[in-house]
């Protein structure tokens, strides 16, 4: 796939806002982990970042420096969310390309008043702007590199000689001009098939017949909040065992609360307040990270 059919994201902004040299200013925690420091940093950063943005005019250049840190200091999550595609085989530079629109989106969508956490909101845009991309882009057969590199050439000299010839040219004809044989100008004749989907609509075998479209089964309702379950276990990780016990009890098991208590052998109010605690946890310690 060509790289340039990826949507193209803005430029990284050339002067730092208030906001990002503050949080250059020395007074962290010397104990801290990389790792750690740099997702807690990516977090502050973001959110005092919001809260400049919303006290700016749009279309301002202030805004739209502020704007552009807050896509540069979230582009971690971006390639977090890309790096779950690689098997894929895309180049991954297009991957993270399509999933800064997400981004993007997410940024100009988000509300800092309402108590989420920003990788929280924008993860599932992220990803969901990929998966768009990978399914009104992506040939449905995986086509090795070369081969594509390859076909490009076979389809501009197709190009060229039917200008030039005024008909369409033999596959001799396109072997002499790249200067390869006959049968890698058919198998790349070939692979261009996996580039144009068929469509779901149209009849398989003849006409009257049913189409693509009337033979795919239903929609699995359960897969609806799978992207948001994969979200809650990177985040599970950061609680008590005991919490995360529970959350997986209530949650994943689908167990009420008094049959919670009556697992875990306490009271169903105490069930309660730790469920209360443990999502105060996860709203104010988000650590998705690259």
């Amino acid at each position: 796939m060509p790289a340039s059919t990826a949507p193209q994201a803005p430029a990284p902004p050339q002067q730092k806002p208030q906001a990002l040299e503050r949080l250059d200013e020395p007074g962290d925690s010397p104990d801290q982990s990389p790792q750690r420091r740099r997702g807690a940093d990516t977090r502050a950063l973001t959110q005092v970042l919001f809260g400049e943005l919303k006290n700016l005019e749009p279309g301002t250049p202030e805004h739209g420096r502020v704007r552009a840190a807050l896509i540069e200091a979230n582009l971690p999550l971006v390639r977090y969310a890309a790096a779950r595609f690689r098997s894929r085989n895309e180049p991954m530079e297009d991957v993270v390309q399509v999933g800064t629109i997400g981004l993007i989106n997410a940024i100009d969508r988000f509300d800092p008043d309402r108590g989420v956490q920003f990788p929280t909101f924008a993860m599932p845009t992220v990803i969901g702007e990929i998966k768009r991309y990978f399914r009104d882009n992506v040939r449905t057969v995986h086509v090795p590199r070369r081969l594509h590199e390859l076909w490009v050439q076979v389809n501009s000299a197709t190009e060229d000689l039917t200008t030039a010839f005024g008909r369409t040219p033999t596959t001799a004809e396109i072997a002499e001009r790249l200067r390869i044989t006959e049968d890698e100008v058919l198998a790349c004749i070939e692979a261009g098939r996996s580039y144009h989907a068929t469509s779901l609509e149209a009849a398989q075998e003849g006409d009257g017949l049913p189409g693509l479209l009337d033979r795919l089964g239903f929609e699995d309702p359960a897969l609806d909040g799978v992207e948001h379950r994969d979200l809650v276990r990177h985040l599970l990780v950061q609680l008590p065992e005991r919490e995360q016990r529970i959350l997986l009890l209530r949650y994943y098991s689908n167990l009420t609360q008094s049959q919670i208590s009556a697992e875990l052998g306490v009271s169903q109010m105490h069930v309660s307040r730790l469920l209360a605690r443990s999502f105060a946890r996860l709203r104010s310690a988000n650590r998705i990270e690259a």
